[in-house]
């Protein structure tokens, strides 16, 4: 399980993170919610190591992550799907899938994978600049599993993808967590998508975890109000 506590960050003078604490769940999908700007995807660089934090907790497994690098939190089990998805454009489809098995002895694609996303075999040996943007959205997440995380954090996988890709990433992510247990982080402001697939929900506002909870409870707790723009 991954469990943050009462994590404090500063950019400067600025208090980004006050005192969040959530957790993550192995076969579960935990939505994190709120407004541009809140801190969500700051809190997901916090938990890859690529920002330090000022104080507070990180755990995953029973064991604190503190002081690690991101490439050590990928061998313990982290896999991580930025915003903007950050494919490499000259390198083919396999070619980027490949970069994510930099911990693996293999980086032989699973077949598991291309079942999950067909589209990324069929387009294997173009260009990742090629592709669409909702086709490279699956392909960051194919990337992303090549290192065979315990924990995949996605930060807003539906921003800019057609509904039906997003219906698709969102079986997948389903998938993910019942039927091969990982413990899901997905940062979204699309409510009715994050509302679907999530398990729990916690949603940020000026720094600060201001609800969670089961998300059975998202649409009585009026989740809706506290993201909207």
């Amino acid at each position: 399980m991954l469990a943050v506590r009462d994590l404090q960050q500063y950019y400067g003078g600025s208090h980004i993170l006050r005192g969040v604490s959530l957790e993550a769940t192995p076969g579960k999908v935990t939505a994190l919610l709120g407004r541009n700007g809140v801190g969500k995807t700051t809190l997901l660089r916090c938990l890859m190591g690529l920002v330090p934090v000022r104080s507070g907790s990180i755990e995953w497994a029973g064991h604190k992550l503190d002081g690690l690098k991101p490439y050590e939190r990928v061998a313990r089990g982290f896999g991580y799907v930025p915003q903007g998805r950050d494919i490499f454009p000259r390198l083919t489809v396999e070619e980027n899938l490949r970069v994510g098995a930099a911990r693996r002895k293999s980086d032989a694609v699973p077949a598991y994978l291309y079942e999950l996303f067909p589209i990324v075999r069929e387009m294997r040996a173009r260009r990742g600049g090629d592709l669409s943007g909702g086709q490279q959205q699956q392909l960051a997440i194919g990337r992303a599993l090549m290192s065979e995380p315990k924990l995949l954090i996605l930060d807003e996988p539906t921003e800019g993808i057609q509904p039906s890709i997003i219906d698709q990433i969102g079986k997948v992510i389903v998938k993910l967590a019942r039927e091969q247990g990982l413990a899901i982080l997905l940062v979204e402001q699309y409510y009715d998508f994050a509302k679907r697939i999530a398990d729990t929900y916690a949603v940020m506002s000026r720094g600060e975890v201001i609800a969670s909870g089961p998300a059975s409870e998202m649409d009585a707790k009026d989740v809706r109000s506290l993201i909207a723009v």
